[in-house]
């Protein structure tokens, strides 16, 4: 069942009230579940269920994406302040060091709480941030491409789209390498979620500054990348791993950059193996 929890963040004009939109299921230690850029909870659905089996698995929409209301004037959306938002919403909830798990941008956060020791364990899927600049701007260049053309593309044409193989292949095969497999009211939401993603223009401006370069000491870490990842190529994988040198680099086969979707039985042994 979604849920909200309202709570404040310290910014230069005082404390700032924050909404986070999130749902909770299942039962054992805690599980955060922090999606990427663009997207919002429901990347996780594949999942979920399974996860659910042996951890209290909260996902969460982030702060302008989702249902998620944007930050409020004065908070900016970088990465000190989402972790910052994050850690108070742990407290909110009064959960105790969650594990957490991300995908892309919600894999960079992760690593940033984990570097922050606000949580138990890290797994982070496909995260940004280990990008060269060549790299950083051909991903952002499709990212707006997506956004653009889900804010243009009328919604009865995308639910048309939706309905077939080939339409959700040309809708989502950049983030799912088996695109087909995900179901039509899935593609037409997070298209939706695409278009309307208030947080989305600042997000991205402020990732053009973002290079994670320093170790996460102290807490187990799994970093794990697509195969067939089309955003963030693989190769960044091995940049984290020398960044991080005791984390568990895991190779996803026939993965695309959202791997709950491709293989959601293997995504959710890696997330539970890394957070045990």
């Amino acid at each position: 069942m979604s849920a909200t929890v309202s709570f404040k963040v310290p910014s230069a004009r005082g404390a700032q009230p924050v909404t986070v939109s999130y749902t909770r299921a299942g039962r054992g230690e805690p599980l955060l579940l922090l999606h990427g850029i663009g997207h919002h909870r429901q990347a996780w659905d594949p999942i979920v269920d399974i996860l659910a089996t042996e951890r209290d698995v909260i996902a969460v929409d982030l702060p302008g994406f989702g249902v998620s209301p944007g930050l409020p004037e004065g908070l900016a959306y970088d990465l000190p302040t989402t972790t910052t938002v994050f850690g108070a919403f742990c407290e909110a909830l009064e959960i105790d060091r969650p594990h957490v798990a991300g995908n892309s941008l919600g894999g960079l956060l992760a690593l940033e709480l984990g570097r922050e020791n606000l949580v138990r364990s890290v797994t982070a899927l496909s995260p940004a941030g280990f990008w060269t600049q060549a790299e950083r701007r051909y991903a952002f260049g499709v990212l707006i491409g997506m956004r653009r053309m889900a804010e243009r593309i009328p919604l009865p044409l995308v639910e048309r789209m939706a309905r077939t193989a080939a339409g959700r292949v040309a809708l989502t095969s950049t983030i799912y390498a088996r695109p087909t497999r995900r179901l039509p009211e899935a593609v037409v939401a997070e298209t939706l979620a695409l278009a309307k993603a208030t947080g989305f223009a600042e997000t991205l401006r402020a990732g053009t500054a973002v290079q994670f370069t320093d170790d996460v000491p102290g807490i187990p870490v799994t970093v794990a990348w697509g195969t067939r990842d089309r955003l963030l190529v693989r190769r960044q994988g091995v940049r984290a791993k020398q960044i991080i040198p005791r984390a568990r680099l895991v190779r996803l086969p026939g993965c695309g950059h959202c791997p709950m979707n491709d293989d959601p039985a293997l995504v959710s042994r890696v997330i539970l193996d890394g957070s045990r």
